[in-house]
């Protein structure tokens, strides 16, 4: 139903909003048991998103660490390499 949440802190770009707000609609997805609400609970699904990005993006931005900063593309690679192995190519 919904895929793994990936880490967003400590990357060269920074995570970006989009981002944080799709890791925070992955896990409203996951808690609730919806990959799309009904109706009658769209409003309180979209509030929880929204809450949740906030928090999402206040704790990414306050986090620190002494390590450098990870690159995107070579975290990527090493996922898709992973992934190749376990699944075979693509």
């Amino acid at each position: 139903m919904c895929r793994n949440i990936r880490p967003l802190f400590n990357f060269d770009p920074p995570a970006t909003d989009e981002e944080v707000r799709a890791a925070a609609v992955q896990f409203v997805r996951k808690i609730s048991g919806f990959t799309r609400p009904s109706h009658a609970n769209a409003d309180v699904f979209e509030q929880a998103v929204n809450e949740i990005s906030e928090s999402a993006r206040r704790l990414v931005d306050a986090l620190k660490t002494s390590a450098p900063p990870r690159d995107r593309e070579e975290v990527a690679e090493r996922a898709r390499a992973r992934a190749a192995e376990r699944f075979g190519p693509a």
